[in-house]
């Protein structure tokens, strides 16, 4: 690892330098990890502001190959942090995924809108029973579900935990289907005529536990954000969804007008207050 004070880009100790072998070989962590570790120090930090430095600035202020340099970066534009632009070059973004309220969203839309390759690691596909579920889907206690449950990628890292439930009489149609980058609504939408027309969702901010910390490989206190759906085709409840998010890649935005003098003011107030 770098230590502090010990290597940094020649433009920021304003006078030239690479990095020497006896750095280099003081550190158990590839020459790509320590400049990306340093990127993000200084990205950080504020030391770089808007536009990114190219690859060869990069080259030649850590005085390490292109190569290298290369390594670093696409973790960066991976993670969200830098978008590249034809013609124009790179530029900071803040590494996170926007989502109007009131709109159906799509986690694989919004991976992709963002610029990020979009996967999904499937932890479980098939049918399952729950009489809780089942009732907010308007079925008898123990109707047959279909289940799945996947690790949401955006880039390398993962971004969130999904957990889908559909009608049996629905969901079949995709038991067979390599979720690993393909969208669920698409699905549904080609092999079952289904298209979600309406949805009410609960955003309720959680503490992850241990386990939870660990599958989305959490920073130290990083808080995740629930979010809870019940979808519908016409009038009809086709999908129970829970999406455990990472608070610090995605937020939710809104806005209101009015044309006809103030918006009245709405109250929010926890039904289930302590005690």
């Amino acid at each position: 690892m770098i230590a502090a004070g010990a290597w940094r880009p020649r433009a920021a100790r304003g006078r030239e330098r690479v990095v020497s072998e006896s750095e280099r070989a003081s550190s158990s962590r590839p020459l790509w990890q320590q400049v990306l570790d340093d990127l993000e120090r200084r990205i950080a930090s504020g030391d770089i502001v808007d536009r990114f430095p190219t690859d060869k600035e990069l080259t030649e202020q850590y005085g390490v190959s292109r190569h290298t340099v290369r390594e670093a970066v696409q973790r960066l534009r991976a993670r969200g942090l830098v978008d590249r632009h034809r013609g124009r070059g790179s530029f900071l973004t803040d590494g996170v995924l926007t989502q109007p309220l009131g709109g159906l969203y799509s986690l694989f839309r919004a991976v992709e809108e963002a610029g990020l390759e979009q996967r999904s690691r499937v932890l479980y596909l098939g049918i399952d029973h729950d009489p809780d579920i089942a009732a907010r889907l308007q079925l008898p206690p123990n109707a047959e579900l279909v289940r799945l449950e996947r690790v949401r990628f955006a880039g390398p890292e993962p971004l969130a935990v999904d957990d889908t439930w559909l009608p049996a009489d629905i969901g079949r149609q995709v038991l067979d289907v390599d979720f690993t980058r393909t969208a669920l609504y698409d699905v549904l939408q080609e092999l079952s005529a289904v298209n979600l027309t309406a949805a009410d969702e609960t955003l309720t901010p959680m503490v992850p536990d241990a386990q939870l910390a660990a599958l989305l490989q959490l920073e130290e206190g990083e808080a995740l954000l629930r979010v809870e759906r019940l979808a519908h085709s016409g009038r009809r409840p086709v999908e129970y969804r829970t999406t455990l998010i990472r608070g610090q890649r995605f937020r939710y935005t809104s806005s209101w007008r009015s044309d006809e003098g103030p918006a009245p003011i709405t109250a929010f107030v926890d039904s289930h207050p302590a005690g």
